[in-house]
């Protein structure tokens, strides 16, 4: 099938089940949509059970969309960019030795808690797996997903120092989650080049993210400068959509990571560009541009997870070790969140339950899909695909559903009185 009609179909999907949320459901639109979406294939593949082959039409339909490509290389710029966008870069300053230890050392203690955490649990359930795979997914599953979390958090009603810890650490810890996988896969032979040395991994960790928050700065800055040129809220949006999408793609000819430059790049314009580079008219127009396309693109990745059940492999011992690997993962992720957070406690404390709420509030996404998604063909992908989209399917489901309350349980709720 086309590009277009792939993506009408896709659309059309979208719209149908954002529809049946908000009108039966009442969940949050990423949740609604992407169980209405599993329900969806479910009923297909039992459909398909009975003798009716619409399964197996449709799987071959979905098969046509690259998921990896389509939102790593398309999508996430626009994500991430809207993310960004509404980020208050003061607050982010103000906890920027928390969110750095985060995003940084907590998400390279998790790759290796769950890699070998996996490794060994694998091994008993006779579903041995390389080391140096078990760490690819450690790598990939590590991340908290910004796409998820953002949307979940601006319905948990989360302190301000917590959300603001959660959301920044979660829009630059999958840009250092993703480089660590590239990295790791150097080893395998499918990275970017050779990084089978740990000079080779250190430099191209430098490249890759150092060298793509200064060009998300550098772009940010060209962008804000025209920005303050012009006053037609028309030729403002369009800056921002060429600095999104040309950001993006020189990022990736470059290898730098395009998901902190877009980062970087949303911040500076978020900040800046919006309050000294505009005009209130210009930027209502830019503020409600961007909202739509995050809600649309949102709803549209979460359909796409539920859709991927149609032609993922289920293998019953594949299932089991999901299941088994999903506390792990949560195990790892207290630790790695708690570890840094103790480290700074002295001078920045978050409070008694920091951990445990990050770490529930820690939901991963469509970027660990992908990314799994990308390994190379073989049985140790199908084993890792598998495991990362139950352990993604419970994050959101499960954790996303509850955590506006184990917010309030654990007294991360904003105390503000309402305006």
């Amino acid at each position: 099938m086309d590009l277009l009609p792939l993506a009408a179909l896709l659309m059309t999907l979208t719209a149908v089940f954002a529809f049946l949320n908000h009108r039966f459901l009442g969940l949050p639109t990423a949740i609604g949509v992407m169980l209405i979406s599993l329900l969806f294939s479910a009923g297909l593949l039992a459909a398909d059970a009975l003798g009716g082959g619409l399964a197996s039409r449709m799987e071959t339909v979905f098969r046509n969309i690259d998921f990896n490509r389509t939102l790593m290389d398309g999508m996430l710029s626009f994500l991430l960019f809207a993310g960004a966008l509404h980020v208050n870069l003061g607050d982010l300053w103000k906890h920027r030795f928390s969110i750095g230890l985060l995003a940084s050392i907590g998400v390279m203690l998790s790759t290796l808690i769950v890699g070998t955490a996996t490794y060994a649990l694998l091994d008993l359930l006779g579903q041995s797996l390389p080391y140096i795979y078990c760490l690819i997914f450690g790598a990939l599953i590590s991340p908290t997903d910004p796409i998820a979390v953002l949307a979940i958090l601006k319905q948990a009603g989360a302190s301000r120092q917590l959300e603001t810890n959660i959301t920044g650490e979660s829009l630059f810890n999958d840009g250092v989650g993703v480089v660590v996988f590239i990295a790791l896969l150097g080893f395998i032979g499918a990275g970017h080049g050779d990084s089978q040395s740990a000079g080779a991994v250190a430099w191209l960790f430098v490249q890759e993210a150092f060298g793509g928050a200064l060009l998300g700065l550098l772009a940010g800055g060209v962008a804000y400068a025209m920005l303050k040129q012009v006053n037609s809220y028309q030729v403002e949006v369009l800056i921002t959509l060429a600095l999104v999408l040309g950001g993006y793609q020189l990022a990736l000819l470059l290898h730098l990571s395009g998901p902190i430059a877009m980062v970087v790049a949303g911040l500076l314009i978020g900040n800046h560009g919006r309050m000294l580079a505009m005009d209130d008219v210009s930027r209502q127009h830019l503020d409600k541009f961007w909202e739509l396309i995050d809600e649309i693109l949102n709803a549209v990745l979460f359909v796409l997870i539920g859709v991927e059940l149609l032609v993922l492999t289920f293998a019953p011992s594949y299932l089991l070790a999901g299941a088994l690997l999903i506390p792990t993962v949560l195990l790892a992720r207290f630790v790695a969140a708690g570890i840094p957070l103790r480290l700074i406690r002295p001078w920045h404390d978050l409070g008694p339950h920091a951990a445990k709420l990050m770490t529930w509030a820690g939901l991963r996404g469509g970027i660990s899909v992908a990314l799994a998604l990308s390994l190379p063909a073989g049985p140790e992908r199908e084993l890792i695909v598998t495991v990362t989209y139950c352990i993604v399917l419970f994050s959101i489901v499960v954790q996303g559903l509850t955590v506006g309350r184990v917010v309030g349980y654990l007294g991360g709720a904003d105390k503000r009185p309402a305006r």
